[in-house]
């Protein structure tokens, strides 16, 4: 696409939704990190709470595989 044939219009309609997703996506941000502080208000541990998000996102069977090559270097670098 040379600069020559860009539709402004077109273009300026992906910025200005781009615009309010990332406006979106900040609010969310923010919501999140309250909750996590209301949380850690009540004595739990952010950290944690963030890792148990995460685990949660994964497919099972990819968490428990990565958790068993986790448990196995572990295991030989004597912290297990």
């Amino acid at each position: 696409m040379s600069t020559n044939n860009i539709d402004a219009g077109h273009l300026k309609a992906f910025i200005e939704r781009l615009e309010r997703l990332d406006e979106e996506r900040r609010g969310l941000v923010g919501d999140f990190n309250a909750v996590l502080d209301e949380a850690a208000g009540t004595g739990y541990d952010k950290k944690i709470l963030r890792k148990i998000v995460s685990l949660r996102r994964q497919d099972a069977h990819k968490r428990r595989e990565e958790e068993e090559i986790l448990d196995l270097y572990l295991a030989n670098l004597g912290m297990s």
